[in-house]
């Protein structure tokens, strides 16, 4: 007998086209799983998922907070977009409004300008940027529909913009016991997984993926920006696809509401809306370090 309560699957849903307006909409998170949506529900090679986390924020029940780093990434972001004018029309708070410097840029974003005329200097790094900005493409992956935005297509290559605190910062993964740097952190080679899979059912080519990163570094006070044109490799990649082949079904599912999610009790969301069933014993707290 058929469960008239069943979800859709992905093959039954209208889904909607995608625009620069809608594509970061709850319609849209629901209709398609984005890199960094894959992100928030399995996590990356050291940072730990969350579904129920994840959850809400597809449903926009979770915010992603404005903070200055944020921001100083957004700006630099919407300058090589070519939509700055907008982005300060939009965050009139990056502009002073008191004392000497008021009608200027706050420091914060002086640092950006200066972060993008470093780029802007090198050939190498602004050749790799060259192409259509924010190209968004569709696709399937196991059957889920995908979506995706990049930040310079240029029918050769693939290219992401980030704006990053150090280009050589590493970070400690304690389940692996070693240090990984950014990428792998962050998960762009799984954010290159994706691209490169969507851009292959959407032009047949399969194409490398790069990132062109700025650093804020700073000797002192003084800004002293680093630039990188980073690949991602290919192995690397055909190693996540894997993983994402591996896991993507189980999200589709959760977001249809076929399993309930498992918290993390580690995140900030599971600290804002845990329930206490009762008391522990003292023995249980080093599970929380």
């Amino acid at each position: 007998m058929s469960n008239l309560n069943a979800p859709e699957s992905a093959a039954e849903k209208i889904l909607p086209v995608l625009t620069p307006e809608n594509y970061y909409s709850v319609e849209s998170n629901i209709a398609y799983v984005s890199s960094s949506q894959y992100k928030d529900f399995v996590g990356t090679t050291g940072k730990m998922g969350c579904e129920a986390a994840a959850l809400a924020r597809m449903h926009g029940e979770l915010a992603e907070e404005k903070t200055t780093a944020l921001m100083v990434g957004s700006y630099v972001d919407a300058h090589f977009e070519g939509t700055l004018p907008t982005f300060i029309a939009q965050n009139p708070e990056i502009i002073s409004s008191r004392g000497a410097t008021a009608g200027q840029l706050k420091a914060e974003y002086k640092q950006a300008e200066l972060m993008i005329q470093r780029a802007e200097r090198d050939d190498t790094f602004m050749r790799y940027m060259k192409g259509d900005k924010q190209v968004i493409m569709t696709g399937e992956i196991e059957g889920v529909p995908v979506k995706i935005k990049i930040d310079s297509f240029d029918e050769v290559r693939i290219t992401d913009l980030k704006t990053v605190r150090s280009i050589a910062e590493t970070f400690y993964a304690k389940d692996l016991n070693q240090r990984l740097n950014f990428c792998e952190w962050w998960g762009y080679d799984i954010q290159g997984a994706f691209y490169r899979e969507v851009v292959r059912q959407n032009t047949g080519k399969l194409l490398p993926f790069y990132i062109c990163a700025i650093s804020k570094d700073k000797t002192g006070t003084v800004c002293h920006p680093r630039i990188k044109v980073i690949e991602v490799p290919p192995i690397k990649m055909d190693e996540k696809l894997i993983e994402i082949k591996s896991q993507i079904r189980k999200i589709q599912d959760l977001k249809d509401g076929v399993y309930d999610p498992i918290r993390c009790e580690i995140c900030d969301y599971c600290a804002d809306t845990e329930v206490l069933d009762g008391p522990i014993s003292m023995d249980m707290l080093m599970g929380e370090i």
